[in-house]
């Protein structure tokens, strides 16, 4: 390797370590980009208005429609405004890529560029109405990461924390970063799981640490657990419709994320069968018998990443969480369930009470959405924790 591809990539790597390092500090400065309103108020969310619904809807009130493909982005991970994110490839020229960068030189456990539903528009009214077409997960990294290492190298630079600043030309010739059209949005489904004892009136949720050295995106940050990136199970042809469900992407994720399940169905072969799949069965009775309720809160962006979060609650009765994560998981493939120490030995998760909340929200290095989601989910806990 050539002294100049030498020092580049030095010098990215020491960006992408404070990037990974600084979240939670960077994503403080980012907000100071954008006017106040608009953010999710108490928040650090950016979210257009008829993004975040008035109070918690049943999750089967939302509405999918399918595109197929959309129009090209007017910015993607090869834009010109992202060359000084991408460091010197020896004797090639920089990285045709972010994601190419990170593969070479800061690889994750998990790094694999899967199909995903590529978000496109959120329509408006009491029954939200989301358009998804076809996407890929390296195109959120290639843009989404590499907008906040361009943030993130502005601060080791001397910047002074103004998205709009010369030396953040990605940022500033994106302009509005809600407009789903202006660059390939790939959106996460984050699940706050409350077990719910209703006897007691005591309640817990589940919070995860996200282990930098395991994943791409949010590292180094608590976060509600589960979470995934809303795609199908598998890059076969048969699986683009017969998962795009959020119901369905909230079911593999409890089982990888909760169990520690394998991400690998069997998809590659044949669709999933949700209904024979003893494990989906089970949370789809405890839906129809009451014992789980999951609710529609929004979604919303990381003003650092741009990273589009959708927000869902899973509010489980006590005894149908214990008899079907009886087998809870202290690690799993993205990081570890934080534990609490309550006495007993027994707690899923953290109580859900105002200090947990406060602490988590304003004093923790949380990320951006699961902040806000179990912010929205503390201001409804009297709907969340009461039978429709």
């Amino acid at each position: 390797m050539d002294a100049s591809a030498s020092t580049s990539q030095a010098a990215w790597l020491r960006t992408r370590g404070y990037l990974n390092s600084s979240r939670h500090r960077l994503t403080g400065l980012a907000r100071a980009g954008f006017p106040a309103g608009w953010f999710v108020p108490g928040t650090n969310l950016l979210a257009r208005p008829d993004w975040i619904p008035a109070g918690p809807l049943p999750l089967d009130q939302v509405r999918l429609r399918w595109s197929g493909e959309p129009a090209p982005a007017a910015f993607d991970g090869a834009a010109p405004e992202l060359r000084a994110v991408r460091p010197l490839r020896d004797g090639r020229g920089t990285y045709p890529r972010y994601s190419d960068a990170v593969g070479d030189l800061a690889r994750p456990g998990l790094f694999e560029d899967r199909a995903c539903y590529r978000l496109l528009e959120v329509g408006a009214g009491p029954a939200p109405e989301l358009t998804f077409g076809r996407g890929r997960y390296f195109e959120m990294i290639d843009t989404c990461e590499a907008a906040a290492h361009e943030f993130a190298a502005a601060q080791l630079a001397g910047g002074d924390g103004d998205a709009a600043a010369p030396d953040m030309p990605f940022r500033r010739a994106l302009g509005d970063p809600t407009d789903l059209l202006r660059r390939p949005v790939m959106s996460a489904v984050s699940t706050l799981v409350i077990r719910h004892d209703r006897a007691s009136g005591a309640a817990e949720f589940l919070l995860h640490w996200r282990d930098p050295a395991k994943v791409a995106s949010g590292g180094g940050l608590y976060q509600v657990m589960p979470v995934g990136m809303f795609q199908p199970s598998h890059d076969a042809a048969w699986n683009e419709a017969n998962d795009f469900d959020l119901w369905r992407c909230i079911v593999r994720e409890l089982s990888e994320e909760l169990l520690g399940t394998s991400e690998d169905y069997g998809s590659g072969d044949r669709p999933i069968d949700y209904a024979g799949w003893e494990f989906s069965r089970a949370l789809s009775l405890a839906r129809e018998q009451g014992g789980l309720r999951v609710y529609w809160l929004g979604l919303g962006m990381d003003p650092l990443t741009f990273v589009v979060d959708m927000l869902t609650v899973a509010v489980f009765e006590a005894g149908v969480f214990d008899e079907i994560f009886g087998r809870l998981v202290t690690a799993n493939a993205e990081g570890h369930r934080v534990a609490f120490e309550d006495g007993t030995g027994r707690a899923a998760g953290l109580p859900l009470r105002a200090d947990q909340v406060e602490r988590l929200t304003r004093g923790e290095p949380m990320q951006v959405a699961g902040a806000a989601l179990l912010g929205l989910a503390w201001a409804h806990r009297r709907t969340l924790l009461t039978d429709p």
